[in-house]
Order: C-alpha cells, then structure tokens, then sequence
C-alpha cells in the first residue's frame, strides 16, 4: 500500500502530467487526483477484473487485463521489498546492529530494503576484519516453482477464450514437480524437518557422508579438526562422515533428519515433491522453468505473470560457512552463525527469483503503455477511464524502482557474505 506520505511526494510529478493532459487526469472524480473517478480500487486485481469500465467489449478486457496486472506487479513489490528488508534487517541485528541502523533515512521505493542491507554490509566487512583467517562459503543455490494450476485458473478468468482450469499450460526450460500418488521414477525432495536418506543440503542429525561437514558430536570417518575425544568422536569439524549421533552440516548423503530440504533418488513413494516423472498425473504441478500459459491476450498474459510470480515456491538455500585460521574465534562465530541463519532468505531473491522478477517488470510496462495509447484513441467512453491509467503506470513505476532496488540490495549483501 502507498502512504499518505507517498502521495504528498508525488504532487510534482502529477502537476507536470496534468499541464500536458488535464482532461486524461480527472476520470470522473476531483480533479488533480488520478485514478479518483476509476469503477475498481486499482491495487487489487480481483477487483478490477469485476469492474464495469464502460468501453467497448474488447478494449474493456484490454483495460482490465492491463491494470490488474499494474496492481499485480504493485503487490509483488511490497512484498519482495518486505522480504529482503526483513531478511538483512535480521543479519544486521545478529551481528549487533539496532533499529535506527536499519530504518531509512528518507522513504522511497525500495527504500527500507537497501537502508536493512547497508547495514548488513557494513556489518559483514567488520566482523570478517575482525575474524580474519581464511573464509570458505558453500551455497546449494534455492529452487523456485510457480504453480501451473495457479497459472491456469487466472488464464481463465482473465480472457474468455481460455477454458477456466482445464486451460492447458506448458513448462518450458525446467521440470515439473508436484505430489505424486503413484511411482515417483525421479527425485522425490522432502521438507524441512523430516527423516532423510538421501542429499542433505543443511544440518544432518545422523550419518553423513560428504566433502564439506560442520560440527560433529559422533565419530569422524575423515578429518576432524577441532581434536577428537577419548571415546572416539570428534568433538570439531568433521570433514568426512559423521556417524549416527552426530550432526551437523552436511552437504551430501544424511541418515538422519535434515534440516532443510533433502532429495532422495529413486524413491517409489514419494511423500513429499516428486520431480522427473510419476506413474500417474502429477497433482498440483509446479514448474521450476518458464510456464508458460495458453493462448491469450498479452495483456492478460503480463497480469498472469505478475500474479503468479507472487506466487512461487521454493525450497530453501543452504548456506555454509567455515572460516580457517580465524584470529578472533568469537568474531568469527558469531559472523558464521549470522550468515548461515539469514542469507538463505537473500538467496531466495538474489538468485531464485531475480529472473522472474525482472521478466514480470518488462511484461508489466510494456502492456500497461501498450493499452494506455489504444485508450487515447477510444472516443468519449475511452476518455473517462485515461485517467486510470496515469494513476498505475505511477504506481507501475515505483514498483518497478522498488523490486530492483530491492534486488539489487540483495544481491549486494549476499554478495559480501561470499555467495553471490
């Protein structure tokens, strides 16, 4: 939602937009105010999809598909903005950071998420001065899925050429993945928590068998650094396999419970994800590449996106971080347990939704000024809603400045953590 606040710095802005146009600003309501007289509030899609605009069949659905995915777009920025805020807002306060350092100085899009990542930046550089030694970083990169169902259903209720959820929507340039009530013939990836036998990504409490290891608590099958206890386990590092009773990082085969997601190979059933094949129809697929929908309007095709980019799901990164030869040991473990803690969430961005993101923006501003130029052209009736218009390609261009600011802050705290 914009601010009262938002509003009062806009007034510039609108003041040279209705020199230019002053019949395009007022669309039935008080003039000077865009998108006062629009039949629909213009930051819920839901609603603009049910409103009566007037216009002539086909440019009513034009005008509808165009804003709705204006407001689509408007959402998903708050909301990566929230993410990304919240998430390096947390690693700036594990490492000692209070409030103040992380609220903005002044307010604008985005604003909130690169004010939390200066901060953590500015954080990391100290205590990595500070921990010194030499730093090693392994990341399992987060994968993200959009659901084709969700794809599908909006397909339909957006263009009434497309046959609601029976719509037929494609996955291109990744895999599907769903729930399986059959045989799994792929990968089956379990959540978060659950018994593992297969690739842990996070903290095995069990056997481990992998290059790169964490903490052990049992016997060490490799070299444990850190010194090894008279009954045989390793009380440090383990790199190698840490049998059961152990735990710790793991990075590869658990026997244990995983704390983050784990894929097991070959497993008939499959009581979490199946990806690369079922014997039956998969149930509530998800598409980690492009879905791509049906035939529609491109219009409605750009709200889809936005809506559904909204909308991914995905399985968490894994981070881990190991610092050799530290010369501060408390510096750097309270660095490694921040990092480790907080950067998955940054990584959800960084890497698994930037793409997306960055197609939604582009799909999203070409269609709304693509529609706003056949309005112009759309007699009286047209004229009424023009002022619609000038309201969401505002509020279209602040989120577009909000989702790459918000990327982009991301990215650089990631990027000083060492996985970028």
């Amino acid at each position: 939602m914009i601010s009262n606040r938002w509003r009062k710095m806009r007034t510039p802005v609108l003041a040279s937009m209705m020199v230019g146009a002053p019949l395009l600003v007022n669309c039935g309501g008080l003039p000077g105010l865009p998108g006062a007289g629009c039949p629909a509030d213009l930051k819920d899609p839901s609603a603009i999809m049910s409103a009566n605009f007037g216009l002539e069949a086909g440019l009513e659905g034009k005008v509808k598909a165009a804003l709705a995915a204006g407001a689509a777009l408007e959402k998903l920025a708050v909301e990566v903005e929230g993410d990304v805020a919240m998430a390096c807002g947390n690693l700036a306060k594990d490492l000692g950071a209070d409030d103040a350092a992380i609220t903005p100085k002044e307010e604008g899009p985005g604003k909130k998420a690169e004010a939390a990542c200066q901060a953590a930046v500015k954080l990391i550089g100290e205590f990595k001065a500070k921990a010194s030694g030499k730093i090693e970083v392994k990341v399992v990169p987060p994968k993200c899925s959009a659901s084709m169902n969700a794809m599908a259903e909006c397909a339909g209720s957006c263009d009434a050429s497309v046959k609601g959820g029976k719509a037929e929507v494609k996955c291109e340039g990744g895999e599907i993945s769903g729930k399986c009530g059959g045989e799994c013939k792929g990968s089956c990836t379990v959540a978060a928590g659950a018994e593992c036998k297969g690739t842990c990504g996070g903290t095995c409490e069990g056997s481990c068998d992998a290059e790169f290891s964490g903490k052990c608590t049992g016997k060490c099958d490799g070299t444990c650094e850190g010194g090894t206890s008279k009954d045989g386990k390793c009380d440090g590092t383990c790199k190698g396999k840490c049998e059961a009773g152990g735990s710790g990082s793991c990075g590869g085969t658990c026997g244990g419970k995983c704390d983050a997601s784990c894929e097991v190979k070959g497993q008939a059933k499959c009581e979490g994800s199946c990806s690369g094949g079922c014997s039956v129809e998969i149930e509530e697929p998800k598409c980690s590449g492009t879905v791509q929908p049906p035939e529609m309007s491109a219009e409605c095709k750009a709200n889809c996106d936005a809506q559904v980019s909204g909308k991914l799901e995905c399985t968490p990164a894994s981070v881990k971080m190991n610092i050799a030869g530290a010369a501060d040991a408390a510096a750097a473990g309270k660095l490694v347990a921040a990092v480790q803690k907080n950067l998955p969430a940054l990584l959800k961005v960084t890497l698994g939704m930037k793409a997306k993101l960055e197609g939604a923006v582009a799909n999203v501003k070409a269609t709304i000024e693509g529609v706003q130029a056949a309005v112009k052209g759309g007699g009286a009736a047209a004229l009424k809603v023009a002022g619609c218009f000038v309201a969401s390609i505002q509020a279209q261009a602040q989120a577009s400045v909000s989702i790459n600011v918000s990327v982009s802050a991301s990215a650089s705290a990631s990027g000083e953590a060492g996985a970028g």
